[in-house]
């Protein structure tokens, strides 16, 4: 692109939009569920994002204005996750501006698009603008057209990459909290980073999301599944139920009143369109094993396993990793949760021991805590909002952290694994 496309010639946006404005903005597609955040210098920057903002393009988007520049957003990212976009505004000269976005990315998510509107028309500063990262360098004055075109061009492409990942829970075993686990981190990822995350309940017979937000739609996942031909963005909007400010739901009907049976690709076209729409898709995936689970996961972005310490869910837990090393040799491995460790009585397998006889550093190990479990679902709660400083909850929002890339698992030594991959050995004969 050269830089006589960039510079847009409009005039200072003065609250009224054009005619050019208006054949450019039909051309739009509806930007997705994304966050915003602009820091600007000035109000002629300022007033057309903020029109921008109030388009019915962006009713799906969450915008907010900040006044200050990249000062303000350094200081600001400091102890604030960063949004899907930022949008800078800047006076600086080149030299200057390169070395504050440098200063800024210290503290932005590597996820994290940012588009600058710089006062400088220069060939080589947007050069090196591009070549560092930052996707759109824009020279102002701009108008809310191109504040809405600018964003479209980078989250609406065709061509693109989905912008949302995928992250698909499932069970070692039936009952050992796979589906309370997905909820509970889709809620802290919203809540925690501003973040916009879709929860699809793939349990449709018996599927727990809706009670666990305390929801009751009228349509849902199902509506989705049996019409895919019908399946768009506006389409799955209209099915979605909102949970929270940035967490929305695609419920299962849970009833019995037929059966489902799929063929392998039968969820594909609404994960597809899902991705396409909000950054966060968690899949709660059904302990079954069938065509279609099987292919929802292969396709994860992300897999996380929920097993409980005992020798079965050491067993499928095994199986699970073995395939999907087979299948997906080109991902990393699934990720492992330990739940409801310390059952009083119980005999158990050590954390350690699990782990290391998969060779994987478990994500996290949390303890039996029947009293807060019990409480949040019936409640119709999340464990956050029942009690914000239990551990647990504190391990649910490590475990956001960790699925959105914003810290790594902590290794763990080692231990001998004789004796437990001899169980397995044995148990199989």
């Amino acid at each position: 692109m050269t830089m006589s496309n960039l510079a847009y010639d409009t005039a200072v946006d003065g609250g009224e939009t054009s005619q050019q404005d208006i054949a450019a903005m039909q051309a739009l597609r509806p930007i997705p569920r994304i966050s915003i955040q602009a820091f600007c210098e000035t109000e002629g920057v300022a007033n057309p994002v903020e029109r921008a903002g109030e388009d019915r393009r962006m009713a799906k988007a969450h915008l907010k204005v900040h006044m200050g520049g990249i000062a303000t957003a350094i200081e600001f990212y400091q102890s604030a996750p960063t949004p899907n976009l930022i949008l800078l505004e800047s006076r600086s000269e080149p030299t200057q501006l390169l070395e504050q976005l440098t200063q800024l990315s210290e503290y932005c998510d590597p996820a994290s698009k940012v588009v600058v509107i710089g006062h400088y028309n220069d060939v080589g500063l947007y050069r090196e603008l591009i070549r560092s990262g930052i996707s759109e360098y824009v020279i102002a004055p701009v108008s809310m057209a191109d504040i809405v075109s600018v964003i479209s061009s980078i989250f609406v492409d065709p061509e693109a990459e989905p912008i949302g990942r995928s992250i698909a829970f499932i069970g070692a075993k039936g009952g050992v909290g796979s589906s309370t686990i997905a909820h509970n981190v889709a809620w802290a990822m919203s809540s925690l980073f501003k973040s916009e995350v879709v929860v699809a309940d793939l349990d449709l017979a018996f599927g727990t999301a809706n009670i666990n937000f305390d929801q009751d739609p009228a349509q849902g996942i199902a509506e989705a599944v049996f019409s895919p031909e019908r399946i768009d963005e506006v389409y799955l909007d209209r099915l979605l139920a909102q949970c929270a400010q940035h967490l929305s739901l695609l419920a299962a009907p849970s009833t019995l009143e037929r059966v489902y049976d799929f063929d392998p690709d039968a969820f594909t076209q609404l994960i597809d369109t899902a991705q396409r729409s909000v950054p966060l898709l968690v899949l709660d995936v059904p302990h079954v094993w069938t065509g279609w689970t099987k292919s929802i996961l292969v396709k994860a972005d992300d897999i996380v396993i929920t097993a409980t310490p005992e020798l079965a869910n050491l067993r499928n837990t095994k199986n699970l990793v073995d395939m999907f090393k087979r299948v997906r040799p080109n991902d990393p491995p699934p990720k492992l949760i330990i739940n409801q460790a310390g059952v009083p009585k119980r005999p158990e397998i050590t954390s350690s021991d699990f782990a290391d006889s998969l060779g994987l550093s478990p994500m996290s190990v949390i303890p039996f805590e029947p009293l807060l479990f019990g409480n949040a679902a019936n409640n119709g709660r999340m464990l956050g909002e029942m009690d914000a400083k239990n551990p647990v909850v504190g391990t649910i929002n490590e475990i956001a952290h960790v699925l959105t890339g914003r810290s790594e698992i902590k290794a763990r030594k080692k231990a001998g694994l004789g004796n437990l991959l001899g169980k397995l050995s044995r148990s199989k004969k």
